[in-house]
């Protein structure tokens, strides 16, 4: 009995022994890569007055429209494509450098100026001083790639995604509000007694908002209000002022360091995790991008062209630049996680879902690996070269019932998976 409980206590304690990249053996060469990223770092998508109804001191102004990609931001992709291709270089995917293998790697991008913005810097650092487009619809355009709008859902569909997140809650969307009371009584303080205090303001606190689960509108299935909601606007605001640089004071009011905002995120991730993973709700926002890196993967895998796909048969790289709601959307409708500068399943600007596939040189069996990548929130803050030296952090990400051992899945049950995942009836036409 004894012995029984020292093998538990040495299982359960000992130090995770994989190393942080996964590699294949030698025998495998990496074939395709599909990069599943959001934009870099932009200003809020609000003006600062909507958000200054819920703290005692007007938030800071940008110097970019709101949702705008910023300068900053712009620059911090530019050193993460950069780096992306230093590592697709050591994998000997690409060449070093040179503008070769610019027809080799495909970039498209979600309509909005912020992603078109994202993928012009993931370009320019891939490959400085060399002529590659960004695909993408016209700014203003909905892509149904990155925001489906089903055509056909009907009023049975919309009540069954909102049952769903119901009954993650105890049907009851009060429940989010004590379940995180803790860390929105911490940010309620925040935003209540930090930086200088207007006297004409009146503030609204979080535990005044109500919560409320309908159905929603366009592509929103479902439409959840209440504090955690708003908490997970406020809270991601406050990273996107660390992030982009701003003078301390600037960073909640001079109350917000790393520590702090890595704790408060939590709240983003907790609303999000409802929102957006939620299995019906996940399918049908990501069966378009699921079917697209599908039908890119298959197209390498048999080396004929398939219909739909944004990228070609002899691609080496396709970049698809959307949003975090996209990559928590892939990752409700696969059931994966992970965990990433000391934060769970948080999707930070740049953020991204790295999808390699790798061919057996003796038995031409084709695999697939997958990993989440993003900067930390310090390298992102002082605009760090990325490199061997400096890396962002990148861990892999298990698939349940197609992952093995060691993180890989073999094609076939990588293809029955995304399959399974998709659903037809969400699929637009661009996509079938």
């Amino acid at each position: 009995m004894i012995r029984r409980l020292l093998a538990f206590a040495f299982l359960s304690f000992a130090p995770f022994s994989h190393p942080q990249t996964v590699t294949p053996d030698g025998n495998k060469d990496l074939k395709f890569v599909i990069y599943l990223s959001r934009h870099g770092v932009r200003s809020p998508t609000g003006k600062s007055s909507q958000y200054s109804v819920y703290s005692a001191s007007p938030w800071p102004e940008w110097s970019v429209p709101p949702g705008y990609l910023t300068a900053h931001g712009y620059r911090l992709m530019e050193l993460f494509g950069s780096y992306d291709r230093h590592l697709l270089a050591k994998q000997k995917l690409l060449s070093p450098a040179g503008c070769d293998d610019t027809g080799s790697v495909t970039f498209y991008a979600d309509s909005d100026q912020r992603t078109q913005e994202t993928g012009k810097a993931l370009a320019s650092g891939l490959f400085p001083s060399c002529k590659i487009s960004v695909h993408s619809l016209p700014e203003g355009t909905n892509d149904p790639l990155f925001h489906p709008v089903p055509l056909n859902r009907s009023v049975l569909e919309s009540s069954l995604a909102v049952s769903a997140i119901a009954g993650r809650m105890g049907n009851d969307p009060r429940s989010l509000t004590e379940a995180h009371r803790t860390q929105l009584a911490s940010l309620d303080k925040l935003l209540a007694t930090c930086g200088p205090a207007s006297p004409e303001q009146k503030r609204t606190s979080l535990f005044d908002i109500p919560s409320t689960l309908d159905s929603g509108k366009g592509d929103h299935m479902v439409e959840m209000r209440g504090p955690l909601n708003t908490a997970s606007t406020l809270t991601e605001n406050m990273l996107l002022e660390y992030t982009e640089g701003m003078d301390a004071s600037n960073v909640g009011w001079g109350c917000v360091d790393g520590n702090t905002l890595r704790s408060l995120v939590d709240l983003h991730t907790a609303a999000s995790d409802f929102a957006q993973r939620t299995p019906a709700i996940a399918r049908m926002q990501a069966s378009n991008l699921l079917d697209q890196v599908h039908r890119s993967f298959e197209q390498v895998v048999t080396g004929e062209p398939v219909l739909g796909a944004l990228s070609k048969p002899t691609d080496k790289a396709l970049f698809l630049i959307g949003h975090d709601t996209n990559l928590s959307n892939i990752a409700g409708a696969l059931n994966l996680t992970w965990i990433i500068d000391g934060r769970r399943d948080d999707t930070p600007p740049g953020g991204a879902l790295v999808i390699e596939l790798w061919k057996d040189r003796k038995t031409n069996d084709s695999s697939v690996r997958i990993f989440y990548t993003a900067q930390t929130l310090e390298q992102m803050r002082t605009g760090a070269v990325l490199s061997e030296g400096n890396p962002p952090p990148r861990v892999p990400v298990f698939l349940p019932g197609c992952s093995s051992e060691n993180f890989s899945c073999t094609w076939t049950s990588f293809s029955k998976m995304l399959m399974q995942a998709i659903e037809p009836r969400y699929l637009t036409s661009k996509a079938k």
